[in-house]
């Protein structure tokens, strides 16, 4: 990204790098106030459907499966792409090498429309979240705006697809330091030095927007949960390690192939896929009492807090319902419940270690199994420390990320989003002109 951009002193007065800076500062910004605005929408739409589900809880067998009809329609006729997590798009974007298909994923079109999407399906119910989105919604916005100032194709063709996308992840979560290392460690899994200055400003300037807005908080409120690590506390970190690893990469791996088997059935049949995944949310909903909807952030801070606990059957009716969630082909990421997944987990086996505080166990589960899915294990340790405002667990959270993420490899050796990618991918080449071929060598010429 940016390799082949020469930086020298004349960049200070150059008209056409003061031109790129202003729009990837200008996109930043909007970037943020989109997180922001974005973040405020899915908090209102969880709360009316608790609402909802308060004054009827069978209700849920209406609003479900016509939910996600509605959306699967509206998706196929008017936001075509914007289906899914997001991020796969965001890879694929940066991937692929067919412009316009390119183009078509990352518009202001697909940016409202995946808002607008996910915001409805949190209303209907779902378990989804709106990190992922929020990293497309980002990487469209950065994109677009580069596309309407006319920037160079060397700006579009990484550059502001990743710094839109880092700058997505730190304005939802509010964590600058993970919006970076996601960008490097999943969205490009390489870095370059000449490009840290362009991703840290875009990812600043809309980590301030979006706390400009919303205040300076920490994603599930602060911990203050501490291991002795002299104790047998290492058999606990080993013990939920191996847990959310497990957990974490069957998830992943039910995900990619249910996607994959899925996926001529979406091509005939959407709408009734969608019915069929509306009516599992809503009976898997009412099995839990309500406690499956939605993004589990609520679920997953009561027990990062040790301010309460849930059912036992939390975790595996979360994780079921995200993917029938996903299954459906609705906007929505998987972030924030496979955080609330891995807090159940968590809170299941702090039964185990009566002697070790079960705000540490639940915390260590949840980087397990978020590293597990995601097999980003720094991106895990950054992104749960920085959301529990906790560094007292530093060293357990970086065993257990890791621990995790080597058994999520052997479970499932494809890394999620990238294998979620490739149908984006797929479709792209298929667009792209054969090249044409090359007139035949004149011996006489040679």
């Amino acid at each position: 990204m940016f390799s082949h951009i020469k930086h020298t002193g004349k960049d200070l007065i150059s008209a056409r790098a003061w031109h790129g800076r202003l729009v990837f500062w200008t996109g930043a910004i909007l970037v943020g106030l989109a997180a922001a605005l974005f973040a405020q929408g899915s908090e209102y739409a969880n709360h009316l459907h608790k609402q909802l589900m308060n004054i009827s809880e069978l209700s849920t067998l209406i609003l479900a499966p016509a939910g996600l009809v509605l959306i699967a329609w509206l998706n196929q006729k008017f936001f075509p792409g914007a289906q899914g997590s997001g991020i796969p798009q965001a890879i694929a974007a940066i991937e692929m090498t067919n412009s316009t298909y390119r183009r078509s994923l990352l518009t202001f079109r697909i940016a409202f429309g995946k808002i607008l999407l996910t915001l409805m399906g949190l209303l209907s119910g779902a378990s989804i979240g709106r990190e992922g989105p929020t990293v497309h919604i980002g990487a469209a916005i950065m994109f677009s705006l580069g596309r309407l100032v006319r920037l160079p194709a060397e700006y579009l063709e990484r550059g502001l697809i990743l710094a839109g996308g880092a700058a997505g992840i730190s304005a939802a979560f509010n964590t600058p330091l993970a919006g970076i290392i996601f960008a490097i460690e999943e969205m490009s899994r390489s870095y370059e030095q000449r490009s840290s200055g362009t991703l840290l400003t875009a990812v600043i300037i809309a980590g301030i927007t979006a706390v400009a807005l919303q205040g300076n908080y920490t994603y599930f409120g602060v911990s203050q949960a501490e291991l002795n690590l002299m104790s047998s506390a290492w058999l606990a970190i080993l013990a939920v390690s191996i847990a959310g690893g497990l957990a974490g990469g069957l998830f992943s791996l039910l995900l990619i192939r249910g996607s994959r088997w899925i996926a001529p059935w979406h091509r005939r049949r959407p709408l009734l896929i969608a019915a069929i995944c509306g009516i599992a949310i809503a009976v898997i909903g009412l099995a839990s009492g309500g406690t499956s909807y939605g993004t589990g952030y609520d679920e997953a801070r009561v027990l990062v807090t040790g301010e309460g606990e849930m059912s036992g059957s939390y975790a595996i009716l979360k994780i079921i319902a995200t993917i029938a969630s996903y299954l459906s082909g609705i906007p929505g990421g998987i972030f924030a419940p496979s955080l609330a997944a891995g807090a159940g987990i968590g809170g299941n086996m702090a039964s185990l270690f009566t002697s070790i505080p079960s705000e540490a166990i639940v915390i260590l589960c949840m980087v397990a199994y978020f590293s597990a899915v995601v097999q980003a294990p720094i991106t895990a340790i950054v992104i749960v420390m920085e959301m529990t405002a906790n560094q007292t667990l530093l060293l357990p959270i970086m065993a257990a990320s890791f621990i995790a993420y080597a058994i999520s490899r052997i479970i499932c050796p494809e890394p999620i989003y990238q294998a979620l990618a490739l149908p984006f991918l797929d479709l792209a080449r298929k667009d792209e002109k054969p090249a044409e071929p090359e007139p035949p060598v004149n011996d006489r010429t040679l």
